[in-house]
């Protein structure tokens, strides 16, 4: 009875996680308005349960003699590598207690919970339909609250409870310009709510090009409306990043499924796609949808920062950062953990950002570990899920590569909770074939 009991609040602690997520920012903001002394330990709510749910997953590990199992997983091996990395970087760098703390949260907490996901649906695989359950009904409350603050809330509802420059802002514009408002949803920002439309849409492309003909006529509807509302969320995002990501994310998913040949003629119909769009844009770089949504080029916006000169800094100071520091700065020298620093610092590019936490060293282990993530959801292709994560991976490694996507705590953990549920599953088992959509 007690090894089951453990079990259950393994598991719910861990559903707990990846249902509150997604309502994580409003709830916080609320919560740290309401108990302002209490304000870090409520952001830090879900790091606290997954500290919980490693004791126990230790202990029944234990108790099931899995440990060696689970630590000879080349996902597990590469995992702690990482982890103990950051804690030599700890040591070796000064940085504060307070942002040495933030930076660890930031950096690890992904990589928990991927493990924790992982080695939980390895030892208890009758729980990933309540898994994916959960994070569907994420994704509905996401997108739903997103329509409703394009349609219908006014856009500066997030006051009400909180919202403000000294939390997080209730709404973004492009570059300050009123006519273009950038929602949140319920995410920390319109960036992350473009990169999480990404990761949705790009299971409704992996279920339509699946199953799409043998839906009938009614179901494709539905799915078409979904899609196009998620298209949507990307678009009024006003996210490039998750633009590109997304094309990607679409791309590699019709690539996965087509033929040899059918992957040539993508491949020329793509080039031909970027010839001409770039062409176009090019062309109307004075219409006003083009200069503002695309280029971030209209003088008469009102931002005193370009931010296409902000990006272009802060990529090129973070390449000269990780040029002449081969052991980077250590553990919260980088992004928000940094603020309270005398020197903080803002890298705009994920890979730059890991290198300059954790070093050459731990930027080869993320990226190792990354790749280990994808070469096993390309495995496992043939179903649904791991062909969406493994293209919504795609999307997001490129919407790294502008932004440092894993920092955000919802995408972070969504895609890889979603990561670990796919991959824990065997090859040619249930979760590839047509049982399990």
């Amino acid at each position: 009875m007690k090894h089951r009991l453990f079990e259950r609040i393994l598991v719910g602690i861990l559903l707990v996680v990846a249902a509150g997520i997604v309502v994580h920012a409003p709830l916080s903001v609320w919560l740290g308005t309401v108990w302002p002394h209490w304000a870090e330990v409520i952001k830090s709510w879900k790091e606290l349960l997954m500290a919980l749910a490693l004791v126990l997953f230790i202990v029944i590990a234990a108790q099931r003699k899995m440990v060696t199992v689970l630590l000879n997983d080349r996902l597990m091996q590469l995992s702690l590598f990482f982890v103990g990395i950051h804690f030599l970087m700890i040591a070796a760098f000064d940085n504060g207690l307070h942002s040495a703390g933030a930076g660890i949260l930031i950096d690890l907490r992904y990589v928990l919970y991927f493990v924790l996901v992982y080695g939980t649906l390895r030892l208890f695989p009758q729980y990933r339909k309540l898994f994916l359950q959960v994070f569907v009904g994420g994704a509905v409350v996401v997108i739903g609250f997103a329509l409703l603050q394009l349609f219908v809330l006014p856009k500066d509802i997030l006051t009400h409870i909180g919202y403000s420059k000294a939390t997080i802002v209730p709404y973004l514009t492009v570059d300050q310009n009123p006519n273009y408002i950038r929602i949140n949803s319920t995410l920390r920002g319109p960036n992350p709510l473009g990169a999480y439309a990404v990761i949705v849409l790009s299971f409704l492309v992996a279920y339509a090009v699946k199953h799409g003909r043998r839906l009938q006529y009614n179901q494709r509807l539905w799915l078409g409306i979904l899609a196009a509302i998620a298209g949507l969320i990307v678009g009024t995002s006003y996210s490039r990043s998750s633009m590109i990501g997304l094309i990607v994310a679409i791309i590699v998913t019709l690539a996965a499924v087509a033929t040899a040949k059918a992957r040539k003629q993508l491949l020329t119909t793509m080039v031909i796609a970027i010839v001409v769009v770039g062409g176009l844009i090019f062309a109307f770089r004075d219409n006003s949808v083009i200069s503002n949504v695309l280029l971030h080029d209209n003088p008469t916006g009102g931002s005193t920062v370009d931010s296409n000169a902000g990006h272009a800094e802060s990529l090129v100071d973070g390449m000269k950062r990780f040029v002449v520091e081969p052991f980077g700065g250590g553990v919260g020298s980088t992004g928000s953990a940094s603020i309270p620093t005398k020197a903080p610092l803002i890298i705009e590019n994920q890979y730059l950002f890991v290198a300059h936490e954790a070093g050459w060293a731990g930027l080869i282990v993320f990226v190792w570990l990354f790749v280990e993530v994808m070469k096993r959801l390309w495995q496992r292709r043939a179903g649904v899920l791991a062909l969406a994560v493994f293209a919504s991976g795609c999307g997001l490694a490129v919407i790294g590569l502008l932004l440092p996507v894993w920092t955000d705590d919802t995408i972070s953990i969504i895609w890889w909770g979603l990561a670990a549920v796919a991959v824990s599953s065997p090859l040619g088992g249930l979760y590839g074939t047509r049982k399990s959509h």
